[in-house]
């Protein structure tokens, strides 16, 4: 609560500045809930203050900060203790989260070398939120929905211009997993399974493997080039990392009764070399990107203690030492009645790792506006098919029809429904039981 009051007072100490110049303040203020279809259950509910912070103190120097204040979940109360007291977290959830806070040195050292540090969001590639080449921030997959949202993480970023090149070099110092989604959601993650011995699973626990706080274990670094080539934006990278989502590495099966074993899973991050490119421009009126991450992981193995049964160690491998590669490549268009579509052919989602796991999928969108632009109604969607060569027995179809309205310059009302349709094995299959009405309701400042 501290850190909340000092966090306020600083922003209306800069808003009071008379100089606008110094420091501006914006964001946005955004409600979102969401029900299933099926039994009426609340799935989401959070209110939400994002709050930005932007100052140039002087003019070689530049400050930005980012913060969420939100009202996120449901009540955690369990007793009447808990709606008793000063700390109403329980009873009424709520966070305060630090995502960005860094600090621009322009002209450092060299006229045309640009140094930025402290926690930033380093977004590359140029595919619409998917981005194989995205790998220098944890994924946040709190919002499975929310595609393409990544943690700051605290980096050092130095740019230096050639011209019309750009040279970018980024470190940064300590590990930090991805954030990962509720169990519910976090289902669309999560590969099949199966126990040896016809064993069935009980009380699943697991731990993290995380490396050590050293810059020998914890520490990654990416480099990129970029310059236009023929009205298109290029650029080559190369990160050298870890992966941010876990893998399992140790499995501990203990009878309890009959076929079924409690499984204590010891869970790692394997060390991976990204090398990326991509690309953006137009084709006439048409709007087209591409881009490519071919991913160098160190093999991971798995092993199965089953000595609580009986049994010795099994192992083996579940990440074979081999490059595979992710891609995306899409393009958009307007027509002239304002009528707007866009698409996207995705191999390999975020959570696939290896050449056997990647799937493929369909992603696009239509958007026509009425009434002055004050309405819009989007038909949005997508398609898993993990072989092309049998779409017809395994496939997860979503679909996202929505309407929107602008009531104000700053504000909008968002309804909708996201529904999936699923036969065989799929990842965004095991959510078919998940579909639901959204409300958002956001407004900017």
């Amino acid at each position: 609560m501290r850190l909340l009051i000092a966090i306020l007072s600083i922003v209306i100490t800069l808003a009071a500045t008379p100089n606008s110049t110094l420091a501006q303040i914006g964001g946005y203020i955004a409600t979102d809930w969401r029900v299933k279809t099926n039994d009426g259950e609340l799935t989401w509910n959070e209110n939400r203050l994002n709050l930005e912070i932007d100052a140039s103190p002087v003019g070689d120097a530049h400050v930005f900060a980012q913060f969420w204040i939100r009202g996120l979940g449901f009540t955690e109360a369990r007793s009447s203790a808990d709606l008793m007291g000063l700390d109403k977290r329980k009873s009424n959830p709520w966070d305060l989260f630090l995502r960005e806070a860094y600090v621009d040195l322009y002209s450092f050292l060299l006229p045309d070398l640009d140094l930025r540090i402290g926690r930033q969001r380093i977004a590359w590639g140029s595919a619409d939120k998917i981005n194989p080449t995205d790998n220098l921030n944890p994924d946040d997959m709190e919002d499975i929905w929310d595609f393409g949202r990544h943690l700051g993480t605290s980096s050092m970023l130095a740019t230096y211009y050639l011209g019309d090149v750009t040279l970018t070099a980024v470190f940064i110092p300590a590990f930090t997993p991805a954030v990962l989604p509720p169990p519910e959601w976090g289902k669309a993650l999560s590969a099949p399974f199966e126990l040896p011995g016809g064993l069935t699973p009980g009380n699943i626990t697991d731990e993290l493997a995380l490396p050590d706080n050293t810059l020998k274990k914890g520490a990654s670094a990416a480099v990129k080039i970029a310059r236009p080539i023929l009205n298109y934006d290029v650029s080559l990278s190369y990160y050298r990392g870890r992966s941010d989502l876990p893998m399992a590495t140790r499995l501990v099966l203990t009878p309890t009764s009959g076929t079924t074993a409690d499984i204590h899973t010891v869970l790692s991050f394997p060390r991976i070399s990204v090398l990326g490119a991509d690309f953006s421009g137009a084709i006439g009126n048409v709007g087209i990107w591409a881009e490519m991450g071919v991913y160098f992981p160190e093999a991971v193995h798995t092993t199965i203690d089953l000595s609580a049964a009986g049994g010795g160690l099994l192992s083996s491998q579940s990440l074979p030492e081999e490059h595979f590669t992710r891609y995306v490549v899409g393009g958009d268009y307007t027509f002239r009645n304002g009528l707007y579509i866009n698409g996207q052919f995705i191999h390999g989602f975020i959570h696939e790792m290896g050449r056997e796991s990647l799937h493929n999928y369909i992603v696009g969108g239509i958007e026509k506006r009425f009434r002055s632009d004050t309405l819009k109604i989007t038909l949005g969607g997508a398609a898993e098919i993990p072989d092309l060569g049998d779409i017809t027995k395994r496939y997860a179809l979503i679909g996202m029809p929505g309407i929107s309205y602008y009531p104000s310059d700053n504000s909008e009302m968002n309804f909708g429904i996201r529904f999936i349709l699923a036969s065989g094995q799929t990842s965004f299959g095991n959510l078919a039981d998940m579909d639901e009405v959204f409300f958002k309701v956001k407004y900017s400042f």
